[in-house]
This record gives C-alpha cells, structure tokens and sequence, in this order.
C-alpha cells in the first residue's frame, strides 16, 4: 500500500520526486528494520537462554558465585552480537524484500521508476549502519567483553562459596590446590556434615576431615570462612610421608583469596595489539575482527538478488537457499581462521578468499537482473 501511495505522489508532479524519494527510502528502511529487530531479539534470546543454562547450572553447583552470572550472561550476549547482527541483516532483507516481491510492490515500485539500482542503494546504506555497529562490536565491544569474561571467571575461581556446594561432588578451586567435598547438609542446625578439605602449598599437602562444620563471617576480612567441628588434620610432605597428625574440637580456616590476573587471552587482546604480532594465531583474530563488517555488507548486498520471487512462489520461498548459502559461507570462514591458526594458510590471502569467493557469487547474481534492466532502459530511451 504504501508503495502505491508513492507512485501516485510521483505521477501527480515531478515537483514531488524529492519528496517521493525520500519516502520510498524510508518505506524500505522500516520494511527492513522491522524483521531485523524481530529476528535479532529472537536469537538473542536463544543464545541468552542456552548462555543462562550453562552459567545457572555453575552457579547450582558453587562454580560461580550467583552474583557473577547474570554479569557473564550479558557479557556472552554482547560477544554474540557480532555474528547475530550480520544473519539478521541477511534474513530481514531476504523477508522484507520477498514480502514486497509476492505483494506485487516490487513491480508498482519499478512502475514508478524506483529501479533495481535504487533499492540495492537503499539495502546498502541500509547494510552500512549495521556494518559500522558490527565494526565497533568487533574491534572494541568483544575484545572488552572477553577481558571482562575473563577477570571475572579467574577471580570466581578462587572464590569458594561454601554454601553454595553440592553434597557428594567434589570441587577443586584455585587450580587445583584446593579441593572441598561435603557429604551431606544438616538443615535443622544449618550445619555441613562429613566435610573434606585438601589444601596443597609448595611442597606441603594439608589435609582435614571433619564430624561436622558451619560457615562464618570473618570479623577482619568480612570474608566467609569455614569453621569445622571434631575432625582430624594431616600435614604431608610431597614424597608422601606423614609429617603431623592432629585432633581438633574446633579449628578454623583462613582461605587464601588473593587476586588472580588471567594469562594473554587473543580474544581479548586489543585489535592494535593483534596488527603488530606475527603469530599466525593473532593474525587469524586480527582478520576475522576486520571481516565482519565486510561480510556483514555483503550478505545484506546478498540478500537482494536471493529474494527476487514471483507471485506464486510464495513469500519465503528462497528462505531455505539463503539460510544454506549463509551456512556454507560461514564455514569456510571457520575453516580459513583454523588454515590461518594453524600455519596451512599465510597471512595473504588469509581468511579474505572466502569474503572474495562470496563478493563473486554476489556479483555473478546482480549482473543478469542489472544487465536485463540497463538493456531495457536503452530500448526506452
């Protein structure tokens, strides 16, 4: 309908052409935009609700402090962003231009002299914007997100939290030198039953059993802190012999938690930082941070030809291809980042023949239709 409207703003003055280009670009920005938040939303919240699934389950079982999950979720969410927002650019023009395409809009719009050149312009501005939100999500955004993903999961690492343990596992923290099993919570007295404790320092191994134990807010550190009740303590020396064996009544133990810095993670290394290294696995990063922009236009430039329907074929009648094609493509791209990893592929060509291999395949799909109309338009004239 609004296409229509259009054509007959255009036929009535010549006055209106401005006016009438500026309404059939917004008709087709906001035909475009619509799916994309639609389809963006919806797969966000999949990867959120799988992301949720995994941290939550963490958090059950005293792997992560609950204060920190609902921080790893949305920080998951905003590395996702960088390959969810080039599909749904691919799939909202392929759905918004087919649904123009089986409304027969497409040919009251060709009718009003809107030509193939001028919705390609509209769909590449309208690539862009998403391009340059996709190149700040890549180059600053994700390297961020994965540092802060990072910090926070060291440092959940070293932080026990004793009443979020699951009886009858065991848990290591700290890298392993620390490990804590429970065998069972005694509700009535908020008490923990049957506790294990293996502390490992140097060259010394510190081992305690206990009756039973509770947890207790430390007065200096406001830490919380085990306190463990009729046990027995072991201190081993590393060849295996018994140095001292101790019975307690109480003993109190003082966890050590200091800060733990995360090692040089190449997701979260800065983009300057990875364009100055010669590390094949750098340069993979490196050039996948600058192909998403790239790829994020072209798949939108895609999206055009692919969605070229007649009437009859229905609305989403290329939706699978185009779901097929986006597939294959973002594979070979997985497979030229692990060529490029592993030293089988050298930095040029890299990565960048899958994005060529794709620039063609656009290419070969817009010179028919582009041909047809430019021939046409000479006949015309």
């Amino acid at each position: 309908m609004g296409s229509v409207i259009v054509c007959i703003l255009s036929i009535l003055s010549e006055n209106l052409n401005h006016t009438a280009t500026l309404i059939i670009t917004w008709y087709l920005f906001r035909e475009i935009l619509k799916p994309q938040i639609v389809v963006c939303a919806f797969l966000v919240a999949i990867f959120v609700s799988y992301s949720s699934a995994r941290y939550l389950a963490d958090a059950v079982t005293g792997l992560l402090p609950a204060s920190t999950t609902v921080v790893l979720i949305l920080l998951k969410a905003l590395i996702a962003l960088e390959v969810l927002l080039p599909i749904t650019l691919f799939l909202s023009v392929m759905l918004a231009l087919s649904r123009l395409y089986s409304d027969s809009e497409m040919t009251a719009l060709g009718a009003c002299g809107v030509s193939p050149v001028r919705v390609l312009g509209v769909v590449l501005g309208f690539s862009l914007v998403i391009a340059s939100l996709v190149a700040i999500l890549s180059l600053v955004v994700r390297p961020w997100a994965y540092e802060h993903s990072y910090w926070i999961r060291a440092q959940a690492d070293i932080q026990i939290d004793l009443k979020g343990l699951e009886p009858g596992t065991f848990y290591e923290k700290q890298g392993g030198d620390v490990v804590i099993f429970v065998e069972g919570y005694d509700a009535e007295h908020d008490e923990m039953t049957g506790v294990f404790f293996q502390r490992l320092k140097g060259d010394q191994l510190r081992v305690i059993y206990a009756k039973r134990g509770y947890v207790q807010q430390d007065s200096v550190t406001g830490r919380e802190v085990p306190v463990l009740l009729n046990g027995q303590e072991y201190q081993l020396t590393w060849d295996g012999s018994l140095d001292r064996v101790a019975t307690f009544k109480k003993l109190v133990i003082q966890l050590e938690q200091k800060e733990k810095i995360p090692g040089y993670k190449r997701k979260a290394a800065p983009t300057w930082q990875l364009a100055q290294s010669s590390r094949p696995k750098d340069i993979a990063e490196w050039q996948w941070r600058l192909s998403t922009p790239l790829s994020t236009v072209l798949l939108g430039l895609l999206a055009v030809p692919l969605s070229r329907t007649v009437p009859r074929q229905g609305k989403y009648a290329k939706i699978f291809w185009g779901i097929l094609i986006y597939a294959v493509y973002y594979n070979l791209q997985e497979i030229a980042k692990i060529w490029v990893k592993q030293g089988i592929m050298p930095a040029i060509p890299g990565i960048w023949w899958v994005d060529v291999l794709l620039a063609g395949v656009l290419l070969a799909l817009l010179w028919k239709p582009f041909l047809k109309y430019s021939l046409k338009q000479e006949r015309v004239s």
